[in-house]
């Protein structure tokens, strides 16, 4: 079974059917998609010193728009230890530059936790809590959160975390998977938020 099917249980099987299968996601299998951003805001003017370096790290960046082109790829794959690994690679193609949002996720079985490091190399660290409700919708929720600094991580004070809220679902009248992310800091506002719906794709 994939990171998400054993994390989740018997609660897989209460996705909605298209959602199971986009994360099935047998290894060395890519999922592939690409859809429509409808709306992407970042934050205040004055972060942008912050988003300038996080960009650069393929995580955040200061750009927002409507109707953004993007596409997104996800591959499990075995890793020397033999635990599992879910690559996130999301490419957003504004009109004047492409920026990028990576991940890479394993599980704790124990906790019952994703654990989520972000950006290429990764400078944040996130315990995401995954949850599915009656429509059959995934839910994503952050947890603790810690810096990365090459092989050290230390505890993200509670004041600076970026906390998340993820909903992905698909549109039977439309035939496209729904996504809507929310990042937020509770005394900062919008990290960054977007919202839009994608179709899978042969890559």
């Amino acid at each position: 079974m994939t990171i998400y099917q054993t994390l989740l249980g018997d609660d897989f099987a209460r996705l909605h059917p298209m959602l199971q299968q986009r994360y099935a996601l047998p290894i060395d299998e890519p999922f592939f998609a690409k859809g429509v951003m409808h709306q992407i805001k970042s934050g205040a003017k004055w972060m942008c010193p912050f988003y300038t370096l996080a960009a650069k790290t393929r995580f955040l960046f200061p750009e927002s728009g409507e109707d953004i082109p993007f596409t997104i790829s996800n591959t499990c794959r075995a890793l020397p230890s033999g635990e599992l690994e879910v690559l996130w690679e999301r490419t957003f193609y504004f009109p004047q530059k492409t920026r990028h949002f990576d991940a890479r996720m394993t599980i704790d079985p124990i906790q019952k936790i994703v654990k989520d490091y972000l950006g290429t190399p990764a400078l944040f660290y996130s315990d995401l809590h995954f949850t599915v409700t009656r429509a059959g919708t995934l839910v994503i929720r952050s947890g603790k959160q810690r810096f990365v600094l090459s092989r050290f991580e230390c505890t993200m004070p509670r004041l600076l975390e970026g906390r998340v809220i993820v909903e992905e679902g698909f549109d039977e009248s439309k035939n496209v998977f729904t996504i809507h992310v929310s990042i937020h800091n509770p005394f900062i506002g919008r990290l960054m938020m977007y919202a839009g719906e994608f179709t899978q794709q042969s890559k």
